[in-house]
């Protein structure tokens, strides 16, 4: 009773560890990701107070 005890225990710790592993991992790639977005240069193309050229719209009339 004992033996079969211990093998669900270790069961359950492995399973356990395995989620934390793959938990791990996938934060891992989410800090990655954010720290290289971080360094990139920004993208002029992406403004986001809206387009650039918004108060044109109304003046292109006379």
């Amino acid at each position: 009773m004992t033996d079969e005890n211990d093998k669900i225990a270790r069961n359950d710790r492995a399973s356990r560890e395995s989620r934390l592993k793959s938990a791990l991992r996938e934060n891992l790639k989410r800090r990655k990701t954010q720290a290289r977005e971080r360094a990139a240069p920004p993208d002029p193309s992406r403004n986001e107070d809206g387009p650039l050229d918004e108060g044109q719209a109304g003046k292109a009339g006379g």
